[in-house]
């Protein structure tokens, strides 16, 4: 299978090269040629098998250029060691109606495990398919849970140096001391001041500077990013769709070929994205539910047509999500026009230049056929972390409280009824401080040392804090670095001595 630009002028590309390079040479963002179907019985024969071999068979779909022998190595690698506690993706009742995805378990707390720790697998791999000699530099924006992933899965890896750019506050606390704690001889964390489109967008600029990529090259390096831009980023996350789906059909509460919505907290638009070729691949699924914090402009979008990121920027309780500028829906975009490059390329000048495009009533029409749209504000939020824990004894983080409430209020309006997967993007032990202050308000201060608030925490849900989170008490600040954003590049060239 080959691989072209959401923008149409790059050659194509096997998928070795589009996850080696990260963004097309045109400022686009690589997609498959084609994406393959996938029979009911294929999918239903998922429920009998483990998360690795579930995964090495989507990945088989896209990454064409690589052996099955060769992905069930990355993938066993990943998902049959020590690095997920319990099971990779597991699949929790929280009610008749509803399950929660909880996507956690991996050595950072956060969703983003999922791909991250495999990326570097399937970078390593593809390196050897293209012959590449350059050392790989990978630059990552984050909204907070991206960089620890990215650094986590990163570290110590031969032939590779990570930069990490995270807005200084814009990430909790616990995300923060994550990254800054971060052992590596090959990995370097710089906090920007501004919020994480600053970041995101210092970036992308930097992967399309021609001539310092050429310079970069002189010295032996090339430029890759580990941000959902990456095609081997994004890809991984499309398993864990039809992993929730075999193991709903598995505990008996759908039937094969039942229909069901997924609920996505959303700011980048990669994780619903995976959910959106999932459905185009022949997952059953009805609804994609986008959840949006007080930062709404993907609701706004879903329900107008209109892109608009010309408004306020707010810091919210789910800071993961705090994002104007959503580059995966470009890759939508693309799929939605029938793959108009051009049209595509317009748009995202409109976006760069006014900060706005709208894409009309037609196409917006074929976009609410699968997606719904809404948001959720920081009273509906806490109000939902308490309720759940009250009700149900369960304890959602932020960022998965917005998703919770998304489908409900989809319920309300639709009458739909169907079966919902809600996808959980981080540990509540992450974002202690919102969640001790929705269940438990009395007790909580804004003041609290983290560690005496995660041990609080942990006794008043009975459940245990994550030993990474435990660990980072005692860990020494290895990263201080801030900088204005308008220095990210310098300060590449800076950490690569160029």
């Amino acid at each position: 299978m080959l691989y072209t630009s959401t923008r149409g002028k790059t050659e194509k590309v096997c998928s070795a090269h589009a996850i080696t390079r990260g963004l097309a040479d045109d400022g686009g963002l690589f997609v498959p040629q084609k994406l393959t179907t996938l029979t009911l019985s294929e999918i239903i024969a998922m429920s009998d098998m483990p998360y690795a071999e579930r995964a090495a068979k989507i990945l088989s779909l896209f990454l064409t250029d690589y052996t099955m022998d060769e992905l069930q190595q990355c993938t066993h690698a990943v998902y049959c060691g020590d690095k997920f506690q319990d099971n990779t993706a597991p699949l929790k009742q929280v009610n008749d109606k509803t399950g929660v995805l909880e996507l956690w378990h991996g050595p950072t707390s956060a969703f983003k495990d999922v791909a991250l720790q495999l990326l570097p697998h399937l970078l390593l791999k593809a390196l050897e398919k293209t012959g590449e000699q350059h050392n790989i530099v990978i630059l990552v924006a984050t909204s907070g849970d991206t960089g620890k992933a990215a650094l986590e899965g990163f570290a110590g890896v031969k032939g590779t140096r990570v930069i990490v750019f995270y807005p200084d506050e814009g990430v909790s606390e616990i995300q923060k001391r994550q990254m800054i704690t971060q052992v590596g001889d090959n990995v370097s964390v710089i906090a920007v001041k501004g919020n994480f489109d600053d970041a995101q967008s210092g970036v992308k600029e930097i992967l399309a500077d021609r001539e310092l990529v050429e310079k970069l090259e002189e010295k032996g390096f090339s430029f890759s990013s580990a941000n959902s831009i990456n095609w081997g980023r994004l890809i991984p996350q499309v398993v864990y769709y039809f992993s929730a789906y075999a193991d709903a059909v598995k505990a008996g509460c759908i039937n094969p070929g039942d229909e069901i919505n997924f609920s996505v907290p959303t700011g980048n638009f990669g994780d619903i994205l995976a959910g959106y070729y999932a459905k185009c691949m022949g997952l059953p699924v009805h609804k994609l539910i986008c959840a949006s914090n007080t930062n709404n402009v993907l609701s706004v979008f879903l329900n107008t047509g209109k892109y608009d990121r010309r408004r306020d920027f707010y810091k919210t309780i789910s800071p993961s999500m705090d994002i104007l500028i959503s580059s995966n829906l470009e890759r939508l975009l693309y799929q939605i026009t029938d793959e108009d490059a051009a049209k595509v390329a317009a748009w995202m000048k409109e976006l760069r230049d006014e900060g706005f495009y709208d894409v009309g009533s037609k196409l917006l029409g074929k976009i609410q056929k699968a997606f719904f749209g809404t948001w959720v504000d920081e009273f509906e939020t806490k109000e939902t972390i308490c309720k759940v824990f009250r009700d149900k004894n369960y304890l959602l983080d932020p960022h998965t409280a917005v998703a919770w409430r998304a489908c409900e209020k989809y319920r309300l309006v639709s009458s739909d009824e169907r079966y919902c997967v809600v996808l959980s993007t981080a540990s509540p032990f992450k974002f202690y401080g919102s969640v001790l202050e929705a269940i438990k308000p009395e007790l909580y201060r804004q003041e609290m040392d983290p560690f005496e608030a995660l041990e609080l925490l942990a006794g008043l849900s009975s459940t245990t804090i994550p030993q990474q989170l435990r660990e980072l008490k005692e860990a020494p600040v290895r990263h201080k670095l801030k900088i204005e954003k308008q220095a990210m590049k310098d300060s590449v060239a800076k950490t690569l001595k160029i």
